[in-house]
């Protein structure tokens, strides 16, 4: 067993020796304040459990990483998506890839399966900080699986600020396009431009219009070709939609101005 590995085990032990410990004696000593006394340990709970993901997702095994990611799913569904939450998942998001573990030169932390977890787990987050770990993730990573797990996350957030996350999903699809096209990264990234699109009335890149072209006559198949043609159909439409919106606007603005020149006349 490492000495990580012993750290890791020494820690838990520690702490659930002294959970009990730290209850009872707030239990004595607050008997006739319960709810302050459940404030109390909600803390120490929530602060335990942060210490707990953070040492186990360091840890040198692929196992106790999982683990990790296991705690912050469970956390993240009782609505704790705080910042060491996602530092966290940060942090695992890039395992092997920028945080790099070698021994004799050889990459011994190389696991894309904790970088996908991660990846899922920042899309449920939610927010534009997870947005942009997503971004990055983009930007360094290698594994198709993991990319289609962060493209998807991408389309479930959403937030689509300067055409940033549209550029970054057009931009790996067409790396791999080149090469070796991918049908499930190609289909992850045509229903994440939908739900990016239906979220925000539509997408100004000229790239996304571009990629879900190439995929509807691309090397895919069927099925693929047939959703990038649907989702482009959509596309089209939230830009007659929203030509038409913005000739109402106009509209309205010039019977108001005219309305408001005939007042003052009078």
């Amino acid at each position: 067993m490492s000495l990580h590995k012993n750290h890791v085990f020494v820690l838990l032990l520690a702490v659930f020796i002294a959970m009990p410990v730290v209850y009872g004696q707030s239990g004595a000593g607050n008997s006739d304040s319960g709810q302050e006394m459940s404030v109390e340990e909600s803390y120490l709970q929530e602060a335990v459990e942060l210490m707990i993901i953070r040492e186990v997702s360091r840890s040198e095994s692929l196992d106790q990483k999982l683990l990790a990611l296991e705690y912050i799913g469970d956390a993240i569904d009782r609505g704790n998506t705080g910042d060491e939450i996602r530092q966290t998942l940060e942090y695992l998001s890039m395992e092997g890839v920028v945080n790099q573990a070698r021994e004799n030169g050889r990459l011994v932390n190389n696991y894309p399966l904790a970088r996908r977890e991660a990846a899922r787990y920042l899309g449920q987050l939610g927010t534009p900080e997870a947005r942009d770990a997503l971004i990055n993730v983009c930007n360094y990573e290698p594994e198709p699986m993991v990319l289609q797990e962060a493209i998807k996350s991408l389309g479930d957030i959403g937030d689509n600020e300067n055409e940033r996350t549209v550029a970054a999903i057009v931009w790996i699809v067409n790396r791999f396009n080149v090469l070796n096209p991918d049908n499930l990264l190609a289909l992850s990234a045509v229903d994440a431009i939908a739900k990016i699109a239906e979220k925000n009335g539509g997408i100004k890149d000229a790239g996304a219009f571009q990629l879900l072209i190439r995929i509807a006559d691309g090397p895919y198949i069927r099925p693929v070709q047939n959703r990038a043609r649907v989702v482009l159909n959509d596309m089209r439409k939230y830009g007659a939609q929203n030509r038409n919106n913005q000739n109402q606007n106009n509209q309205n603005a010039q019977t108001q101005s005219t309305q408001t020149q005939s007042a003052q006349s009078n």
